[in-house]
């Protein structure tokens, strides 16, 4: 029996699980808008650990999600994921972050997607994360999680999906696609406000992974920024004056 540590902090969310065999046995999550995953991820690593009955030493893996997102956030989960792998010897799995979403969304709200829009076209998933202002970062892919489009960083307009839309059902979902609702305005479009990143989205990729022996190097291993760290000018009085 395999038991891996799961850990999404790709987002606001700090999302950290435990699962065995391809059932999740723990989760531990925080929806909160202050970005707290540097107080909040080790205390959520050892409660999850302990719900599921583990000690660390009993762990056969760590999943980490690998982006894109929040730049600050996916370097505090990566590198405690790293900090486990080196302290224990264990394997790392990186998760594409939109495609657990994806995942996620069509196990939790599959009867809802079934019921909208013309079942007869294809279906289409976009998740999207928010990425500042009207940008976001998404990717398309289809009911069989085959990518039609890969992440890329777009800012969102009223006719941003108007040639898809006209041949598909599509399903948005994501922060992203919380603040772009009043432009995803169509008769084949679905939106749903209450699917982010979480290690729930991340359990069948992570054991298919892990079964596969599709581990990255804990030496080496980036996140995917998707596009480059822009620091803002510091906020203190005075300076820059």
């Amino acid at each position: 029996m395999a038991n891996i540590l799961l850990i999404e902090t790709s987002t606001r969310v700090c999302s950290v699980g435990v699962a065995r065999d391809g059932q999740l046995l723990a989760l531990r999550e925080d929806h909160s808008a202050n970005y707290s995953h540097s107080a909040l991820l080790t205390r959520f690593i050892e409660s999850a650990l302990k719900e599921a009955g583990l000690s660390a030493k009993e762990l056969d893996a760590v999943a980490v999600s690998m982006g894109p997102g929040s730049y600050t956030g996916l370097r505090i989960g990566v590198s405690a994921a790293k900090g486990i792998c080196y302290a224990l010897d264990l394997p790392l799995i990186a998760i594409d972050t939109l495609r657990a979403m994806a995942w996620q969304c069509l196990d939790q709200k599959r009867e809802i997607i079934l019921q909208t829009g013309d079942g007869k076209l294809p279906l289409l998933l976009c998740p999207m994360i928010d990425a500042r202002r009207m940008e976001v970062y998404h990717a398309i892919f289809n009911e069989e999680l085959k990518t039609i489009e890969p992440t890329q960083a777009r800012i969102i307009t009223d006719d941003s999906f108007s040639t898809l839309l006209k041949n598909h059902r599509m399903v948005f979902f994501g922060d992203g696609a919380e603040k772009c609702t009043a432009l995803l305005q169509h008769e084949n479009t679905t939106v749903f406000n209450d699917v982010f990143p979480s290690v729930k989205g991340m359990v069948s990729a992570a054991f298919e992974k892990f079964s596969a022996e599709q581990f990255v190097d804990v030496a080496y291993f980036e996140p995917f920024y998707l596009k480059d760290f822009v620091a803002g000018a510091p906020k203190v009085k005075g300076l820059f004056s």
